[in-house]
């Protein structure tokens, strides 16, 4: 499984209309899906899955967040209009930033005006709107885990999903078209698919160095609703077989009140093989400080795969806690069975739930003092890498933030 960091052909999202997760009929959610879809195309293919009801809406509101970005793009290219290039996969494709090589060329090689372009990446910009129908927009949990095979193919894993516990404590009572999507998505982008149906995963739960080295958490991977026919010793074995891993660490702990269980991306993530960030407060009385002080005490004793001792920089989460408000709640429509949201109920607000896109960071931003801070951290990491923030609060209120709504297709 390769590093998120490392080159992707392109990212998959899916458009937010569940009313139970969506305050308000999705509307702020789906402006917020659309920049963040924007950005990433300057760079790679963004594929958007909607289902038959809301393919025109989503085509609609991407087209108008590509038109800005082709304004920008366009004006500081001193207005050669070439720059948006040709599609390159299909007519069900809409171009943003650099399309292709010649698009560079035509801008007299400033690729800043899409981004840094590369041969990678090159004609491969734009998103398509894909009509695959799903129970949420958790693009991370409910689509294919990529892996690379030894001739650089690119695979996906096709996990069986439960909506974060099944029966026992899952989060709504069907989930039947998330756990189709994967194989429909890997179908779609033309990828084989791994059948891995008897084993309950989520992408969010993982983390992958590149080289060898899985993080996982063991509140969320030993939970009662996910496999509990398994011992610890025989998950793991697991995830090496089928993640090409050769050392899992095991955090004991997520985001506090993480309603997955405690997934590892809201609380750890790598920035390079060997370098990480962990979601930190200093605050003892906060009931993070215990949690990710254990974490952190782990991984000061642990060594990667190749035997490093990862290096862990202190990503801060906000310095108040982001909670449900009551004009929140007026907007959501909660279905029999599903996870209702309270007054008041801390929401899993991290900074580590960022993405890694080509050229890009995307990390969430919630009207808080430790915002500019994290941007600062992430930008002294990513130095090579434009770091955007986005006020991703309408994210949230729906479970999860950037990182959770994103599943990187790896170049290969």
């Amino acid at each position: 499984m390769p590093g998120e960091f490392e080159p992707h052909r392109g990212t998959v999202l899916i458009w937010p209309v569940r009313p139970g997760s969506w305050p308000y009929d999705g509307k702020e959610a789906k402006r917020k899906f659309a920049e963040i879809a924007g950005i990433l195309s300057r760079h790679e293919r963004v594929w958007m899955l909607a289902d038959a009801a809301h393919v025109a809406e989503a085509e609609a509101m991407l087209a108008e967040t590509c038109s800005v970005n082709l304004k920008q793009a366009v004006e500081s290219c001193g207005g050669n209009a070439e720059i948006c290039g040709k599609p390159s996969e299909g007519p069900a494709t809409v171009p943003c930033g650099v399309a292709s090589e010649q698009s560079v060329e035509s801008c007299g090689g400033n690729a800043k005006a899409g981004g840094k372009a590369s041969k990678e990446s090159a004609g491969n910009c734009g998103y398509q709107v894909l009509e695959i129908p799903t129970d949420d927009a958790w693009a991370r949990d409910v689509g294919p885990t990529c892996i690379v095979d030894d001739r650089g193919g690119v695979l996906g894993i096709d996990w069986q999903f439960n909506a974060w516990g099944g029966t026992f404590d899952g989060l709504y009572s069907d989930w039947r078209l998330d756990n189709a999507a994967a194989a429909k998505i890997c179908a779609e982008l033309g990828m084989d698919a791994v059948d891995a149906q008897d084993f309950v995963l989520e992408g969010g739960s993982i983390a992958s160095d590149g080289e060898g080295t899985v993080v996982v958490t063991a509140c969320c991977l030993l939970s009662k609703g996910r496999n509990p026919h398994m011992t610890k010793e025989q998950i793991e074995a697991r995830l090496k077989d089928m993640l090409g891993a050769e050392k899992v660490i095991w955090l004991p702990n997520g985001i506090y009140n993480d309603e997955t269980n405690g997934h590892v991306d809201n609380i750890f993530a790598f920035t390079a093989p060997g370098e990480a960030v962990l979601a930190w407060t200093d605050d003892e009385n906060d009931p993070q400080y215990a949690l990710s002080l254990e974490d952190l005490q782990v991984l000061e004793q642990e060594r990667d795969a190749r035997g490093r001792k990862i290096k862990v920089h202190k990503l801060y989460i906000p310095s108040k806690p982001i909670c449900i408000q009551a004009s929140d709640l007026k907007g959501y429509r909660f279905e029999p069975g599903e996870d209702e949201r309270e007054e008041g109920e801390r929401l899993a607000a991290s900074y580590v739930n960022f993405y890694i896109g080509n050229e890009t960071i995307l990390v969430p931003q919630f009207g808080d003092a430790n915002d500019s801070k994290a941007v600062e951290l992430l930008e002294e990491l990513f130095p090579d890498r434009k770091v955007w923030p986005i006020q991703a609060r309408c994210i949230l209120v729906g479970g999860g933030n950037i990182h959770c709504i994103t599943q990187q297709i790896p170049l290969g």
